[in-house]
């Protein structure tokens, strides 16, 4: 995989015969009290290599859009105005910037319900934001989450219960646990397998060395850390990659066994 070009709020990516482009909803802060030990009890002690901006967490939230020039899909679309952060929402200007017309996307899978992933469909004005949006991909067991203002896409939601290719490159992968429906797209290439996690880690800085630390927020924390620990070994092997959504902006990286847990290696430097 090979950064071709970058922005204040993108990144775009050469993966074999696709390309990927990373790009950024913004940030959102959260105190560490949302970090879980194996039994489920907030940490001790937070180790002096986590990064706080003041007294919290800062947590990146990526989106990623994948195409072959033809099709594309988008995994995930940011929190839109849900949140009224300032520092979130972000998504329709990185899309601009990395000049994608919003009229291209008619596939968007959703890694899971919560509303910095969700969102991002219906734009701050009301509108829907993909006008020649065809399918919405999500876990059945979040299907729930097309209500309110999400209710005019329930039509074109399909719900993903089992491993089933999106199109010829992309398969949705359930991953139950941090949320009932959350689900892995794995994007396959020439070049090898990227694998758009969503919610698997919150805080890299930690979670890669100490994978058995969960989150608050995780439905199921057993759950949640039986799919990050199958998922990373897999993350492991040669060629794969991973597309995180709380990964450092632009949140694409390489994944290496170390000790009892994992390394890190980002493929472009941070932005925003």
């Amino acid at each position: 995989m090979r950064l071709i070009s970058s922005g204040r709020h993108h990144a775009t990516f050469e993966f074999g015969d696709l390309q990927v482009v990373a790009l950024r909803d913004g940030y959102i802060d959260m105190p560490p009290t949302r970090l879980r030990d194996e039994h489920g009890c907030t940490l001790d002690e937070l180790p002096a290599a986590v990064p706080l901006a003041g007294d919290n967490l800062r947590l990146s939230v990526n989106a990623f859009f994948v195409t072959d020039g033809t099709r594309s899909v988008l995994v995930d679309t940011g929190a839109s105005d849900v949140w009224h952060d300032p520092t979130m929402g972000l998504l329709h200007d990185a899309l601009d910037e990395a000049g994608i017309d919003r009229a291209r996307v008619t596939d968007v899978a959703i890694t899971h319900r919560h509303e910095d992933h969700v969102s991002g469909l219906i734009a701050p004005d009301g509108s829907e934001a993909f006008p020649e949006l065809e399918r919405v991909w999500v876990g059945a067991g979040d299907v729930s989450v097309f209500t309110g203002r999400l209710a005019p896409l329930r039509d074109r939601v399909v719900p993903v219960s089992e491993k089933v290719a999106i199109n010829d490159w992309t398969t949705a992968i359930p991953t139950p646990g941090h949320t009932p429906g959350h689900t892995v797209y794995e994007v396959g290439s020439g070049a090898g397998r990227l694998l758009a996690w969503g919610d698997t880690v919150h805080v890299p800085t930690l979670q890669f060395e100490r994978p058995k630390v969960s989150w608050e927020l995780d439905g199921d924390q057993s759950q949640a850390r039986a799919a990050r620990a199958a998922l990373l070994e897999r993350l492991s092997r040669p060629h794969h990659f991973v597309a995180g959504a709380h990964l450092d902006s632009p949140g694409i990286a390489r994944v290496t066994p170390s000790g009892d847990g994992y390394t890190l290696e980002y493929l472009a430097p941070p932005i925003g």
